[in-house]
């Protein structure tokens, strides 16, 4: 499928948001009238895993890892103020943020329409998208914004190899406030399984396609194959996991909408933060899109594959991450076209 010309965003994309929905109906039918197909699926699982889930989140992000250059982590130093926003930004006060903002909705605004059992659910879904910084989105984002490509290459490399260190600990303290107890060998086979092993593929890939084919080749010819397989690896994931999550959404269908509100919030706030951040230190406009971008959406495969290993693809945590790909691509839209009209709040 062909990027469109004018946005940079493919029209898989574009309308992420429907074929969520779409996947969201589709999978809640197939668990009412074809029952046996959820039932089949669930019995093809390893060390509480499921294997097919695992496979297509594989398809997902394995193709995002082919476009991080490593390389370009030894030009970390040639703009550390943007890079120094994003790290803040991202590992300081996102996580912190989504856990105080989802709380506060899910446990006080909210109280009389989510049960306590299903608000910690729906919490440690949140926690764990808080945690998870975008890593492939954000080169869209910046490409939309006109962001200094060159910077965001570093800043997607220097936060992937971020994640492998820092994930694991904010997720098992924010979960632990949340009183909800996670193995440590659970949370750090999930980061190899979803993180390590795509990346080192990726990297392999990348590596070996740049020797043997060359950058052009690469770039050009080879990466465009894979334009919207991560797409449709992701929603073939949800159709599957809407297939177990029927009966949770029909008994509660307003919860959708409930827990999309503190996600958009979030997603806003931290944009901002980081936005203006750069502002504030006078950073110039292609530089502060991308590292707003990158804070303010969030790397959901990785939360959804965390939430599936950690808590099966029946459980409301999964459902919350869920939402939070529903809701990202409109409201990143919404933030792109904003950066696009603050341009002159930025110096040259």
């Amino acid at each position: 499928m062909s990027e469109n010309k004018d946005t940079g965003i493919s029209f898989f994309e574009k309308y992420l948001t429907v074929w969520v929905a779409l996947c969201m109906v589709g999978g809640i039918l197939i668990g009412k009238f074809l029952p046996a197909i959820p039932a089949f699926l669930g019995t093809l699982e390893y060390a509480n895993v499921s294997i097919p889930v695992a496979v297509l989140i594989w398809i997902m992000i394995y193709p995002m890892m082919m476009k991080v250059d490593f390389k370009s982590v030894k030009h970390v130093g040639e703009n550390p103020q943007g890079l120094f926003v994003t790290w803040v930004v991202n590992w300081l006060i996102k996580p912190f943020t989504m856990f105080g903002i989802a709380w506060l909705f899910f446990y006080v605004i909210f109280k009389n329409l989510i049960p306590a059992d299903l608000a910690k659910d729906y919490l440690a879904g949140a926690v764990l998208l808080g945690a998870a910084p975008c890593t492939a989105m954000v080169f869209v984002w910046s490409h939309l914004t006109k962001g200094n490509p060159a910077y965001t290459v570093v800043q997607v490399a220097t936060n992937d190899l971020i994640i492998l260190i820092a994930f694991v600990p904010i997720v098992k303290f924010l979960l632990g406030v949340s009183d909800v107890f996670v193995p440590w060998d659970t949370l750090f086979l999930s980061v190899v399984l979803f993180v390590v092993v795509p990346l080192t593929a990726g990297a392999l890939t990348r590596g070996h396609m740049l020797k043997t084919k060359g950058k052009d080749y690469f770039e050009k010819t080879f990466l465009p194959k894979f334009g919207n397989i991560t797409i449709i690896g992701l929603l073939l994931t949800l159709v599957i996991i809407f297939s177990f999550q029927g009966n949770v959404i029909m008994e509660n269908p307003v919860h959708i909408g409930l827990i999309a509100v503190p996600l958009i919030l979030q997603t806003v706030l931290i944009f901002f933060i980081a936005y203006l951040g750069a502002k504030a230190l006078k950073l110039p406009h292609n530089v502060a899109a991308p590292a707003g971008m990158i804070g303010a959406s969030n790397f959901f495969e990785l939360a959804v594959a965390v939430a599936i290993a950690l808590f099966g693809t029946t459980s409301p945590v999964a459902l919350a991450t869920i939402v939070g790909v529903l809701v990202e691509v409109p409201v990143m839209l919404m933030l792109v076209g904003f950066a696009n009209r603050t341009t002159h709040w930025f110096r040259n």
